[in-house]
């Protein structure tokens, strides 16, 4: 049991780190592909890819599920795959990353409190501790480099969709708990993946998906793949995965490593220096995450 926490923790932690490169990537891919498209692209290829992986290996079986259960597939597929990353390529039209980065950290907040109100968690002590802990670090890493603020209702309309980004992550970490019971890891992140994709498919298409194709840069299209290769198909399924073995909140703690490891990619790959207040603003989160995920007997494995 303890290997499988292991596992899992292992799992998330990568996942975090594929994911704060994925925002760099949607940050510079944003501006030249509309959101919805982005997204389509990214997750199309990542749930083609899902699909095509199962069927390569022989695993046929992990692709078949029950009709009845399609509603709540459909709905973790439109909470993740279709309304999250619209609202989070447009948020990040509107404001810095480093803005967004820090109101996406209060994902592990409302998934605690959503998981409370389902009564599928209950967080100790030393857990709503390290919750804190790790929302203070990245609040202290990403100060020191200034959270600036125009003002105006575009800077508010960026926040209020980050913060909608935000509740969809909470809220797909407990649906989910549901499927798991039923399916494996990779059937639901193949199936969330595809039917997010479809259902946003339509306002893409509206919006001119088609017409961008022919003027995607190789640069943009390398971005494109790494996104719905690594930070969509592998990512998703390592977060999917750590939600069959852990809680809720000891999964989304993770996200709070995702704006730093977007910092320490920017210092290895374009120079930039590293503080102490950032060393002690990443302590300081990697602090809340082993509070929160520390095994303790009671907790349910």
């Amino acid at each position: 049991m303890i290997s499988q926490r292991l596992a899992a923790n292992v799992g998330a932690f990568v996942a975090a780190a594929l994911f704060g490169s994925s925002v760099v990537a949607v940050r510079v891919a944003v501006q030249e592909v509309p959101p919805l498209s982005l997204a389509v692209l990214r997750f199309g290829q990542g749930g083609l890819l899902l699909v095509f992986l199962l069927l390569l290996v022989g695993a046929r079986d992990l692709l078949r599920v029950r009709w009845h259960d399609l509603p709540l597939l459909i709905l973790l597929g439109a909470v993740l795959f279709a309304v999250f990353p619209v609202t989070f390529n447009a948020s990040l039209r509107l404001i810095e990353a480093s803005r967004g980065a820090l109101i996406l950290a209060t994902i592990p907040l409302w998934s605690a409190l959503l998981a409370r109100i389902a009564r599928s968690e209950r967080l100790s002590p030393r857990q709503v501790v390290g919750v804190f802990l790790s929302l203070g670090g990245i609040g202290l890493a990403l100060a020191e480099r200034g959270l600036g603020w125009q003002g105006g209702l575009g800077s508010l309309a960026g926040d209020g969709l980050m913060l909608l980004t935000a509740l969809c992550g909470a809220a797909y970490a407990v649906l989910a708990q549901r499927a798991f019971a039923r399916y494996n890891a990779v059937t639901v992140t193949t199936y969330a993946m595809v039917l997010g994709t479809l259902l946003l498919l339509p306002a893409a298409l509206a919006e001119g998906l088609v017409g961008v194709l022919p003027h995607l840069d190789r640069q943009t299209v390398a971005l494109l793949v790494f996104l719905g290769v690594f930070g969509g198909a592998l990512g998703f399924f390592l977060w999917t995965f750590a939600l069959t073995r852990l809680t809720p909140t000891q999964v989304a703690v993770y996200i709070n490593l995702n704006p730093l490891v977007a910092m320490v990619l920017a210092a290895t790959l374009l120079t930039e220096r590293l503080t102490i207040i950032f060393a002690a603003g990443f302590g300081t989160v990697v602090l809340g995450v082993l509070l929160v995920n520390w095994p303790k007997h009671s907790y349910r494995d």
